[in-house]
């Protein structure tokens, strides 16, 4: 599947490898949260960048000792009707303080792009090909907004204040 990062697709650098299969050296990796824990000791030495696929069943402030090792995070999700990954990308973002590559994987579908993104996400995995052809036009159909999230573009009201400030 392609991976779209900030909009734009791109290849993903980052090899998926099962909890029974053995790290390949020198090459980053994408591994499950289980054998990420079994295994952080020894993966603290590894020479190349490691990421987790954390499911959203999961607290997400399980991970937060772990955020200083770790290059990549991959949430999931399960079907498109559960949205804990949502909420696990802010809670990461806005209160886990996390700068690293966040990335949306399992039923990701067209209709969810805009939200992923302004919910911190900057890496998503459309689970049909077809859909990373349309991001840019998910991404683009708003401009304006009135909630607050952790893409970073003030809400209105903010652009609102702002403008009453700098008329003062």
């Amino acid at each position: 599947m392609p991976l779209i990062e900030n909009g734009h697709p791109v290849e993903d650098r980052f090899t998926r490898v099962a909890d029974d299969e053995a790290l390949p050296e020198g090459v980053p990796v994408l591994i499950g949260v289980d054998r990420f824990l079994s295994e952080a000791e020894t993966l603290k030495s590894r020479q190349a960048p490691v990421g987790i696929i954390w499911p959203n069943n999961r607290p997400i402030g399980e991970i937060e000792p772990f955020l200083g090792q770790l290059s990549l995070i991959a949430l999931v999700f399960p079907t498109f009707r559960d949205g804990r990954a949502y909420s696990q990308a802010r809670l990461l973002r806005e209160r886990l303080g996390w700068k690293g590559p966040l990335r949306a994987i399992g039923n990701v579908l067209r209709d969810q792009f805009l939200l992923m993104a302004r919910s911190g996400f900057d890496q998503i995995e459309p689970a049909k090909e077809a859909d990373a052809a349309a991001v840019e036009d998910a991404l683009e159909t708003y401009t304006v907004f009135y909630q607050p999230t952790a893409d970073g573009r003030p809400s209105l009201l903010r652009q609102r204040l702002g403008r009453v400030a700098a008329q003062e």
